[in-house]
């Protein structure tokens, strides 16, 4: 563990420059090139992994996206394929959300800083610090003079936050394994299960006019806003449906978000169109196609109900993460050993952390039945203003990830 701590400065150091990247979607070519260069420096090595790729598509679990995956890849670096042994996988996403307006931030957001213990700017917390620490936790093993020599897979991926391909590519690519383990800003817990969610968009037509005759026309953005209850009520169903245990445990456990709004072009023009962009849980064990149709029967059901829609009904399409929830096994040996390693370095026993989001975990677990786990360092404010990460918990995260790689995969003295 010594070595560990010998490395955790350049650990920092990683974490800044991906902050200092603002890897958002479209945007994420940077950092990828600054990962790619830091793989290749602490000699491992590195592949990238397309997404503008067919086979990917055809993918029962490809999530369809309205932009363009010309160029577009992913990092992955696979040591010792088709070795014996148990087989791991360090999976990492580098893309993060959107921090505007960088007003609200105490300082701008792609400027790290750090006060009383917490490194601070988007992506620090969520989760370019466990990424960091996961591939250092490599390294350390091979800077003490040991090396792998089991299947280990390290993925550095895009997309987590808003469709999932990026996992699944790797996955799809060959880049799987036993066990899977997620650096995700959760805390140092044992994650259990996640929740499936969808995206999708509703968009309206109106009719446009000049605002000296404003009844002449139909204002597609007061229109659009008469079917958000209509969704808060199906959130409301969903939530009262009796869910399925263990998520009966938790309030309120699926959420409606509506992320987005446009529409209109001219201040002084009666707008001809509106589109709202959300997002909705469900629950774990609701296949992604009946969550679908009773999103296309709520809008519909909106649709024939009010009278802003008697000529035009509004119109529902999926674009982004449309993912199944599903429950870790807690039996799996790589939970023990994990749940083991935690122990020996804290004196705790390791605590549980059951999910109302969901993570990369969902690649895994849909397209091979890959069992794994998300453990990581403690965050404050993802995806808001001010976002950090507790330095103290990233160190853990790094030996923590150090010493289940020495115990989970096959180590000889160089």
């Amino acid at each position: 563990m010594r070595e560990c701590e010998r490395l955790f400065p350049a650990v920092i150091e990683f974490t800044r420059e991906m902050v200092q990247a603002y890897s958002v979607l479209g945007q994420e070519s940077e950092a990828l090139a600054l990962v790619e260069r830091r793989l290749q420096a602490l000699d491992l090595p590195v592949t990238k992994v397309p997404m503008n790729d067919e086979s990917l598509r055809a993918s029962p679990h490809f999530a369809p996206v309205d932009w363009d995956y010309e160029g577009k890849h992913n990092l992955a670096c696979a040591l010792n394929k088709g070795a014996p042994g148990r087989s791991l996988v360090l999976n990492g996403h580098l893309d993060v959300v959107p921090a505007d307006p960088f007003d609200m931030w105490t300082r701008a957001p792609n400027d790290p800083w750090e006060k009383d213990g917490w490194l601070y700017g988007r992506g620090a917390g969520d989760m370019q610090s466990g990424l960091a620490a996961m591939v250092y936790a490599v390294h350390a093993i091979q800077a003490i003079g040991y090396r792998v020599t089991s299947p280990l897979n390290i993925h550095v991926v895009v997309e987590e936050e808003c469709s999932g391909n990026g996992a699944l590519a790797c996955v799809h690519h060959g880049y799987s394994g036993d066990f899977v383990l997620i650096p995700e800003p959760f805390g140092p817990t044992i994650y259990t299960g996640q929740i499936g969610v969808l995206w999708f968009k509703v968009g309206v037509q109106g009719k446009p006019a000049h605002v000296l005759a404003t009844s002449e026309g139909s204002n597609a953005i007061e229109s659009i806003w008469q079917i958000v209850p209509y969704l808060k009520k199906l959130e409301e169903q969903l939530n009262a449906e009796s869910p399925v245990p263990p998520y009966d445990e938790v309030d309120h456990p699926y959420n409606l978000n509506i992320g987005k709004i446009t529409g209109g072009n001219w201040a002084s023009s009666v707008p001809a169109h509106a589109e709202l962009e959300a997002r909705i849980g469900f629950p774990h064990t609701m296949p992604v196609d009946e969550i679908i149709a009773r999103v296309q029967q709520c809008v519909a059901d909106a649709g024939n109900a009010l009278p802003a829609f008697k000529d035009t009904p509004p119109v529902v399409q999926f674009a982004g993460l449309r993912s199944e929830g599903h429950l870790v096994d807690l039996k799996h040996p790589g939970i023990g050993c994990l749940a083991d390693c935690h122990r020996e370095l804290t004196g705790e026993e390791i605590s549980h952390y059951l999910s109302t989001c969901t993570t990369d975990l969902r690649a895994f677990h849909v397209h091979d039945g890959t069992e794994g786990t998300c453990y990581g360092p403690i965050a404050k404010n993802i995806h808001g203003v001010d976002e950090c990460v507790n330095l103290e918990s990233v160190l853990l995260t790094l030996k923590t990830y150090a010493m289940f790689i020495s115990r989970w995969c096959d180590i000889e003295k160089l």
